[in-house]
């Protein structure tokens, strides 16, 4: 027999990286004694990295099982025809307390030949950012082939390529053949495809503990690029209180602002589950049979048979995100 479906949470997966840090653990409250944490994992089903209930009458149960036995009442109808029992998105939060790698991800197309797997658009809004942080998106100037593969064997790739200082709330998009990078003292929601496919081309020439580089991706990456991507990575949007504002609508995801202040009735139209991300505050979520609260630096998961629910708060920030 079924359980009826809820808003669900779902236990982080936390990744140690070579360049994380302590905000995930003092600024998100994430548990764990992991030194270097670098990624929360908020909503994963990557193969050997699937979720797990945390809540309700379903705690225990993967996010895999949750969509064999569900299907379209979890993800709604046309994600379920076009993604089956694979849930379309990874959500994570970020800590790069160093540079992360200069890097890109494969499109679809290269994806599906080379990994079987989607590929990875995805979108940053940044939480907070330290005095004079950066990241690094897209090139400076107009790109070629030849051009980038003479400074990057000339050891000059770092001239070439476009660094933003941030601050928080500012929003980047960025698709599967996009060089970027995650600059050091930034902390950043992401939203992407699922898939964890990365193609690194410089890496700062730093090594482990142990002395060694990370492997780079030069040759794979070179069919990966699309050097005739627009420069428009930096996306302006609306903070209207009390309202979603739209900040990315792309074929994979679309993801609003809501600064909230009240109580806002919504009504899924979308035929797709909806993802609420806590950036600031406390945000409270109640259908006709359950509250749910959550919290700066959770997660929730409002499946797509819930057509009618209301989000309410005293003063939240949080991302709205679906398919």
């Amino acid at each position: 027999m079924k359980i009826n479906l809820y808003p669900i949470k779902f236990h982080p997966i936390l990744k140690e990286k070579i360049w994380g840090g302590e905000k995930l653990k003092t600024v998100l409250n994430k548990n764990s004694n992991l030194p270097n944490m670098g990624e929360s994992w908020e909503i994963s089903d990557v193969e050997g990295d699937t979720s797990i209930v945390a809540n309700g009458n379903l705690e225990g149960k993967s996010l895999k099982q949750l969509l064999s036995t569900y299907k379209e009442d979890l993800i709604g109808k046309k994600n379920f025809k076009k993604f089956g029992n694979t849930f379309p998105l990874l959500i994570k939060f970020i800590d790069a307390k160093e540079d992360l790698s200069i890097q890109l991800h494969p499109n679809d197309d290269i994806a599906a030949k080379r990994h079987n797997s989607f590929g990875k658009t995805e979108m940053w809004y940044v939480m907070q950012a330290d005095s004079g942080a950066n990241l690094m998106v897209g090139f400076n100037q107009k790109m070629t082939s030849e051009k980038y593969l003479k400074h990057l064997n000339s050891n000059t790739l770092t001239e070439i390529l476009n660094f933003d200082k941030v601050k928080t709330g500012d929003a980047y998009f960025i698709e599967g053949g996009l060089i970027h990078s995650i600059g050091a003292g930034v902390l950043l929601a992401e939203i992407q495809q699922t898939s964890d496919i990365t193609y690194r081309v410089y890496d700062w020439d730093r090594v482990d503990s142990n002395g060694n580089k990370r492997g780079l991706h030069i040759d794979l990456a070179m069919d990966a690029f699309d050097f005739n991507l627009p420069n428009d990575f930096r996306i302006d949007y609306n903070k209207t209180p009390n309202a979603s504002n739209r900040v990315v609508s792309c074929p994979y995801f679309t993801t609003n602002y809501i600064e909230l202040n009240q109580t806002l009735k919504k009504e899924n139209n979308y035929d797709s589950f909806i993802i609420y991300m806590c950036l600031e505050g406390e945000l409270c979520i109640k259908t006709e049979s359950i509250t749910e609260v959550i919290v700066q630096g959770e997660t929730l998961l409002i499946p797509a048979s819930i057509e009618q629910f209301e989000i309410s708060s005293k003063n939240t920030k949080a991302l709205e995100v679906y398919v």
